[in-house]
């Protein structure tokens, strides 16, 4: 199987690193890619939809898209505009787009007066702080440490931190419409965090409600791809199996 990586907010593809050789090491294909305005790619802009057109330029026919965190919307519009190339979805501690919807509104988070004034539940403006071109750069190691990575040590949080990226909340305002996505019904699983304090446990529980299935548990962080990698790559290699249980629920 060959395994596509999505990060989430503030992170890039440098978050798989230590997932990579676990999954290599059961036999699998893993790539991991820089979204736009993250990572490699944070000087360059950001929109749905270069974010989408990034993934299916590396797609192939029977890919797993796997999406983490905010990575769980990208995923989503991937697979609404190249659905023949995905062979199954994997969200993990992730989002659901509302059919109709900005981004935003599935996140939990909230807009005043057309700008993004709080990401999610848990992500307090406090430690963001608004870059020139109007991106949120996380300014508190200590705060990075407590809700993503509380289960890591101290110098992988050091390291991770290190290489955070400013997010683009413009993204989480336009609303999307995602005809194919819900009318395909493509196979697709959810991996939920059980220590996780970033995705609150009943909001993932409704992520994986309206996906249709029975959810996946890792006793976790939001971030075991790097607290534990090997448990992850396990996990990531059965969940490719899963069949939905119910049908999508766009809403």
């Amino acid at each position: 199987m060959r395994f596509i990586l999505i990060h989430g907010g503030f992170h890039g593809a440098w978050c798989w690193n230590y997932l990579i050789p676990e999954l290599k090491r059961l036999g699998h294909e893993a790539l991991a890619i820089d979204l736009p305005g993250h990572g490699e790619r944070r000087a360059e802009p950001s929109t749905l939809e270069n974010r989408s057109d990034a993934i299916v330029e590396v797609l192939k026919p029977g890919d797993i898209l796997v999406g983490h965190s905010g990575g769980g919307f990208d995923i989503t519009l991937a697979a609404n505009a190249a659905p023949d190339r995905v062979g199954h979805l994997i969200y993990l501690a992730a989002g659901l787009p509302i059919e109709g919807q900005p981004l935003v509104r599935a996140t939990g988070g909230a807009t005043d007066t057309g700008k993004v004034e709080r990401l999610n539940e848990t992500i307090s403006s406090t430690v963001l702080r608004q870059t020139e071109d109007g991106r949120l750069a996380w300014t508190d190691r200590d705060a990075a440490a407590a809700l993503f990575y509380h289960d890591c040590p101290s110098e992988i949080v050091d390291w991770a931190f290190a290489r955070f990226s400013p997010a683009p909340p413009g993204i989480l305002l336009d609303p999307v419409s995602l005809p194919n996505y819900w009318a395909v019904e493509l196979p697709r699983s959810y991996i939920l965090c059980l220590r996780d304090r970033a995705l609150p446990f009943a909001t993932a529980m409704k992520f994986a409600g309206r996906l249709g299935v029975v959810p996946h548990y890792i006793d976790s962080s939001h971030s075991p791809f790097l607290s534990r990698p090997r448990e992850l790559a396990a996990l990531l290699s059965g969940a490719a199996a899963d069949q939905p249980v119910a049908p999508l629920q766009p809403a």
